[in-house]
């Protein structure tokens, strides 16, 4: 990879390359963009197969992070590291320390919180070393558990959803198919029972689906045949790439609204199922909740504001529904549009009053 011309082409910013020879720490923090604000991202632990691929990873996350946490309203840009290690067993705290001590180095210029391969128990170490970092024990102030949080969130945009394909946002009597009943979806699961909606279920792990069936009345299928059931909502919330050419023909549902990340397999599956006529509401703007719950820890956690701003996904995806009939676009590029606008109004804005502030020091000086 030609780093630079890579950082060009998608306008970013800065990366670091940290290393700590004692502790074994090799990571790599990408900034994308802090046009909104400071850059908030979590710190993924993984085993990658080349410094190149960590690398690749670390940038594409970081754009993610820009678009995610535009698309929310939040003053934040887009951030993300990755450490290279095993998980499992090449954990300690003196690389957790020494990665604090990185990050306080950028001066708030980047924020982290875990992700995949690091739990709360890592960021407590990190915060001890800075205090640029979110989802840390609730005993240091921290939001705890986000699963409810990004619950919550999926549960409110899936009425808005609901509202755009069949006139009414009410979820009472819908069929909602869920792929995956792991911690957020077991939330969004009570949700719908609550409201009234009627749910079909299915996991690898069959103690989850158990729960769901019991606790909620749920139907359970088999993982192979979620896509091909009776529903009006598909809500994806376990792996990637689930819409894809094998499952889109299968589909029944009008809605496609779930927690899962990265639903679209590639971008012309998007383009497919706006085709059909399925209403869908774009992965990252929708399951929004988790990093709007963490974000608010940056303020001094209030559970209620926090809330209620998650309410608020159902008024984004509304917006990306507007962008979308206004360009006569899918749903996927409207999120992206609508979280591009918001940044350039930001950075116009700010260019003006640098312009402004530039004027008012020539006169001063001039006279």
């Amino acid at each position: 990879m030609e780093l630079f011309k890579y950082m060009e082409m998608y306008d970013y910013e800065q990366v670091l390359f940290c290393q700590d020879k004692e502790s074994g720490l090799k990571a790599i923090i990408a900034i994308h963009d802090t046009t909104l604000g400071p850059a908030l991202g979590g710190t993924r632990m993984w085993m990658y197969n080349s410094e190149e691929e960590a690398l690749e990873d670390a940038l594409r996350l970081a754009r993610g992070m820009t678009y995610k946490n535009a698309a929310a309203g939040l003053n934040l840009g887009g951030g993300k590291t990755v450490i290279i290690g095993d998980p499992r067993k090449d954990k300690n705290e003196a690389m957790f320390r020494a990665f604090g001590r990185f990050i306080q180095g950028l001066n708030g210029r980047y924020i982290t919180a875990e992700d995949v391969g690091t739990t709360v128990a890592d960021m407590d170490i990190i915060y001890q070393e800075t205090d640029y970092v979110t989802g840390i024990s609730p005993e240091f102030g921290s939001s705890g558990n986000p699963s409810p949080a990004t619950a919550y969130g999926v549960y409110r945009g899936m009425k808005a959803a609901a509202k755009e394909a069949f006139g009414s946002d009410s979820l009472e009597g819908k069929v909602v198919a869920v792929q995956g009943v792991g911690n957020v979806a077991y939330h969004l699961c009570r949700h719908l029972h609550e409201e009234g909606a009627k749910l079909i279920v299915t996991d690898i792990n069959k103690e989850a689906v158990a729960r769901a069936v019991e606790e909620f009345g749920a139907k359970a299928v088999d993982p192979n045949d979620i896509y091909g059931v009776e529903c009006d909502i598909f809500a994806p919330c376990a792996l990637g790439g689930i819409i894809n050419d094998h499952t889109i023909p299968q589909l029944k549902a009008k809605v496609i609204a779930g927690s899962a990340n990265n639903q679209l397999k590639e971008p012309r599956h998007g383009d497919m199922i706006h085709e059909m006529g399925i209403v869908y509401a774009p992965d990252y703007v929708i399951n929004a909740g988790g990093v709007i719950n963490v974000a608010d820890e940056l303020y001094g956690y209030n559970r209620e504001r926090a809330m209620k701003k998650i309410e608020q996904i159902y008024d984004n995806i509304e917006k990306v529904f507007a962008i979308a009939k206004r360009d006569n676009i899918p749903t996927y590029v409207a999120a992206d549009r609508m979280a591009e606008e918001r940044i350039e109004t930001m950075r116009k804005a700010r260019s003006q009053f640098l312009q402004n502030g530039h004027h008012i020091l020539s006169r001063r000086r001039a006279r």
